[in-house]
């Protein structure tokens, strides 16, 4: 197949019904309604286009910064509504883009997520988190919550996405069938394939050896999937330690709080140090403010590492998700079409030198003639349709390059969060040596803490504690 020019729109409506004939049972990707030629030509072209720069439309001309002002989504939870057997979680999503707030279920995520699917079946459309029925804990909805959010943030700054018709319904149509709008908005519509002017001269914008550099690529984006996991799971841990830590500290000025609250009276013997023991008491108590405080301290530090630190991590790794599960589209929808249809088309010219051989009546030959050239078009559009989906890939790898200096802003978060949050209990520590002096009584009734004599260092230079 070659790039040679010719009309997009009536091959791949064509294309579509022999797709259909060459291969009924296939369902990787969603088959596109055909369409009335003439009423897409005479229609002006789709503001969905990607915004691309002068020369060569494969090239993308964005920038992270740009991406992530086109629009911030927020996603919260609102109290459950108990139906008459489950609960039934449903959440606010706000976009500053369209000054909207609207309330969505799970199942119009999931809509959402499936009309995308079927308008880009080529782009980088991100996964959804798990539905979990039954027994979901708050810790799985929170997370769920978070994972929603992520999903709708990246469609929403995909350059494609962010003009679509169906992203405007879901962050913006206030009615309560939202679904069905969703449906119809996608409906007669076609694929990507279809609407794009550059998709049958696509493979004339690819590079030679572009299957090489797909190759290439999907291994780097594999390996770095892979790190950016493990670094994810310790900035986990990092911040779950200091909320660990934080819960310590709390537990730990609280038992201060309790010796000194204690009213057991003094035995007898111990009349004599009863001045010293309701000083301590009282010191005691006053400490596990300063503790709670450190408490506070520690929970912040911890909260803030999950929101800037953890929760850019993943979304960074749900973008990267949603590139290897596109390569896994291209090479088992696409590609694997592609293969079965060739392997009919062989079957099919066989069963004619067969027929001529055996001089069959000529209607069934003529069937048979008319059902090969009806799969010489289908394996023509399924391979437009490889060079597309090329084309899209292409693009998509670029969006993943322009994604990677989130990799600054996340270290830059992480490094932030510890200096002030070490700045912050530091701080805290220093007010509360002063107030160690009154634990201890020394000589004459004066209350001074203990000092350790200086010691000099052993000879193998190794400290003794």
């Amino acid at each position: 197949m070659t790039g040679r020019a010719m009309d997009p729109l009536p091959a791949a409506a064509v294309g579509a019904a022999a797709e259909k004939e060459a291969d009924p049972q296939a369902a990787d990707l969603p088959t596109p309604q055909a369409v009335e030629p003439q009423v897409i030509v005479q229609r002006a072209p789709a503001p969905s286009r990607m915004q691309m720069p002068q020369g060569n439309p494969l090239l993308l001309s964005h920038s992270l910064q740009e991406l992530l002002a086109r629009d911030t989504v927020q996603v919260e939870l609102i109290p459950e509504k108990k139906g008459l057997f489950l609960k039934h979680a449903e959440y606010e999503v706000s976009s500053q883009r369209f000054k909207s707030s609207v309330y969505r279920r799970y199942n119009d995520f999931v809509v959402f997520q499936e009309m995308l699917l079927h308008k880009f079946p080529y782009r980088m459309v991100p996964a959804l988190p798990p539905k979990r029925m039954l027994g979901a804990d708050r810790e799985f909805i929170e997370a769920r919550r978070r994972a929603l959010k992520r999903f709708v943030n990246l469609v929403a700054r995909h350059p494609l996405f962010s003009e679509d018709v169906v992203l405007k319904l879901f962050l913006s149509f206030s009615g309560s069938d939202v679904q069905n709008k969703l449906k119809e908005s996608a409906q007669c519509v076609g694929d990507e394939f279809m609407n794009c002017k550059l998709a049958t001269r696509a493979k004339d914008f690819l590079p030679a050896d572009i299957q090489a550099q797909f190759a290439i690529s999907r291994e780097l984006i594999r390996n770095i999937y892979n790190s950016f996991h493990k670094l994810r799971d310790r900035a986990e841990r990092i911040a779950s330690r200091a909320i660990d830590n934080a819960a310590d500290l709390l537990i730990f000025g609280k038992e201060l709080s309790a010796i000194g609250s204690d009213t057991t009276p003094l035995p007898s013997w111990a009349a004599l140090n009863s001045s010293t023991w309701g000083s301590l008491k009282q010191a005691l108590k006053g400490l596990s403010v300063e503790f709670a405080l450190l408490a506070d301290k520690a929970a912040q530090q911890g909260k803030q590492e999950e929101n800037d630190v953890v929760e850019k991590l993943n979304l960074f790794l749900d973008l990267l998700q949603s590139y290897k599960d596109l390569c896994e589209r291209h090479e088992k929808g696409v590609l694997h079409k592609h293969q079965r249809a060739l392997h009919k088309y062989s079957l099919m010219k066989r069963q004619m030198m067969s027929a001529a051989v055996q001089n069959c009546e000529p209607e069934s030959v003529e069937q048979l003639e008319s059902r090969i050239v009806e799969q010489e078009n289908a394996i023509q559009t399924m391979e437009l349709r490889n060079y597309f989906s090329l084309y899209c890939l292409h693009q998509e790898t670029q969006l993943i390059h322009v994604y990677l200096p989130l990799t600054s802003h996340i270290l830059r978060a992480f490094v932030n969060s510890q200096i002030q949050g070490h700045k912050e209990m530091s701080k805290v520590w220093n007010d509360l040596r002063p107030k160690l002096s009154c634990l201890f009584a020394g000589p004459h009734s004066a209350l001074t803490p203990p000092r350790s004599p200086p010691q000099s260092p052993p000879e193998d230079g190794l400290c003794p504690h």
